[in-house]
């Protein structure tokens, strides 16, 4: 199939060779006619699979043939989550549509305002923005949304999610409620499904593959070891693999700052991407790693989405993301546009149970390699079928009914134990002594008291003696038990004194 069978027109076609697509990928080949005939649609692809391209092209064309701007106005409206993904979003669309007469534009933060607000004044076709900076430009009256068309949420998982989710509302609230919304993204979950299908109207759902899974041109792997080895770890794999340009993830600010101290003792060209950096500095971080001006660039989470680096060979894992579904955004930044790449994790115990859950989401375990000088004091559990069945057993062995011991004294001990030991209780019991006594005041009950002790202690020594003459022990429970098991041991002695002296102990 071919873009101009997909019903693109020619200019765009044109655009399209010029930049080397030759056939639509298969997320393309179902968003861009529903896109055309208006229809909402609700889009799940792999990242690196063009899922960009399957709504800028259509909305250019929808956007070329129908209608026009006003001031302040915009026309299609794309919300994406982090300024980085704003960036890449908006170049999609300038080289798509350079040769179309449309004008865009890109806001978020960290970058001074009065730049975007005065590109608004006259109006555009094509806004691409974070939802914070379109909050502060909506409540300084700086944009107006009475001609938007079409919404578009990309990578809408994360837009729906928490963080997010009370600046969309206010947002949503102000727009059109007749309009068409797009939802992509490489990953959604039943929550956010269930959540975003109060925003669609008759959706179209595309899935071009199993949900939440990741593309097959990445080699994955884990290397299992301690947490504070991991520094010399990832130098030994530098050094040993000889990895040229690398994207590192780490789990915070804190953790990049270090670990870039580190690689660059070391010797290693590197630069850092993290919240605390300034959009500007982001930029050139990336532009940098982009011409290897930097062989290394390290980042939090805020550049697992909207990062697009051509061929980048190599991912790293240095901590594993709290959140599963980033781990597919993470490695989903190599193995683009068909070609080949490598992540590797490297997993210490703190983080099995998060490695449970990237596995449990991506249906596959990760193959694990023991790296010689690496290996982990503290063992990392197994995962998957033969870590669950380690589990089972040990749960069924400690779930198990413990065997009793048997009982191994002499025919009828049993018996006479029990029946000494109810005597003495019935005997003991202060309601038998207590209505005898009744009335006589406390030396009367003391003497109650002391009559069932001695009911009791008789009790018991007349079984204690008939146990003996049976060539019996019985020990009885209680003050005196002692006692009285002596007392019968001695009655047996010296009724057979052979017995006691060779006899069984």
């Amino acid at each position: 199939m071919t873009f101009q069978a997909l019903g693109l027109i020619e200019p765009l076609q044109r655009t399209l060779e010029s930049l080397g697509y030759r056939q639509p990928t298969p997320v393309q080949k179902q968003a861009i006619p529903a896109v055309l005939a208006g229809r909402d649609l609700m889009a799940a692809a792999q990242t690196g699979t063009g899922k960009t391209a399957a709504f800028a092209l259509p909305q250019l064309q929808k956007l070329l043939l129908e209608g026009v701007t006003a001031p302040k106005a915009v026309r299609t409206l794309v919300l994406v989550p982090t300024r980085e993904l704003a960036e890449q979003v908006y170049q999609s669309f300038r080289s798509y549509g350079g040769n179309l007469p449309l004008k865009c534009a890109v806001a978020y933060g960290g970058v001074p305002i009065e730049g975007q607000i005065s590109k608004l004044r006259k109006g555009l076709d094509v806004l691409v923005a974070t939802p914070g900076r379109l909050l502060d430009l909506h409540d300084q009256a700086a944009i107006s949304f009475e001609l938007l068309t079409t919404l578009v949420l990309d990578e809408a998982d994360r837009m729906l999610d928490l963080g997010f989710e009370r600046d969309l509302d206010i947002l949503l609230a102000a727009m059109p409620k007749q309009r068409q919304t797009l939802l992509f993204s490489a990953t959604f979950s039943d929550a956010i499904r269930q959540l975003a299908s109060g925003m669609l109207r008759d959706p179209v759902t595309i899935q071009v593959s199993a949900s939440n899974t990741t593309t097959k041109t990445v080699r994955q792997w884990l290397i299992p070891t301690d947490k504070r080895s991991k520094p010399e770890l990832l130098l030994h794999l530098l050094k040993k693999h000889r990895w040229g340009q690398v994207l590192i993830f780490v789990k915070t600010r804190k953790g990049v700052e270090a670990l870039i101290k580190t690689l660059q003792e070391h010797g290693y060209t590197a630069d850092a991407i993290h919240g605390d950096k300034t959009q500007p500095m982001r930029l050139r971080a990336l532009d940098r790693f982009k011409q290897r001006e930097v062989q290394l660039l390290v980042a939090t989470d805020v550049a697992a989405r909207g990062l697009d680096i051509e061929a980048l060979p190599q991912v790293v894992n240095f901590d594993l993301p709290t959140v599963a579904e980033d781990y597919v955004h993470r490695i989903g930044r190599t193995g683009r546009a068909g070609m080949e790449g490598e992540a590797v994790s490297l997993v210490c115990a703190d983080e099995v149970e998060l490695l449970k859950d990237i596995e449990g989401l991506i249906g596959q375990v990760l193959h694990r390699v023991e790296e010689a000088g690496f290996e982990a004091d503290h063992r990392v559990p197994e995962t998957g079928s033969k870590g669950a069945a380690l589990a089972a057993a040990k749960k069924a062995a400690a779930e198990a009914p413990r065997k009793k011991r048997p009982f191994t004294g002499p025919p009828g001990g049993r018996a006479a134990a029990k029946q000494a030991q109810a005597g003495a209780t019935a005997a003991a019991k202060p309601g038998s002594a207590g209505k005898a006594g009744a009335g006589v005041g406390a030396k009367g009950v003391a003497g109650a008291k002391t009559g069932a002790a001695a009911v009791a202690k008789s009790a018991a020594r007349s079984t204690a003696g008939r146990a003996a003459s049976a060539g019996t022990i019985i020990v009885t429970g209680g003050r005196g038990a002692k006692s009285l098991a002596r007392s019968a041991g001695k009655a047996q002695a010296q009724g057979n004194p052979r017995r006691a002296k060779g006899g069984a102990r």
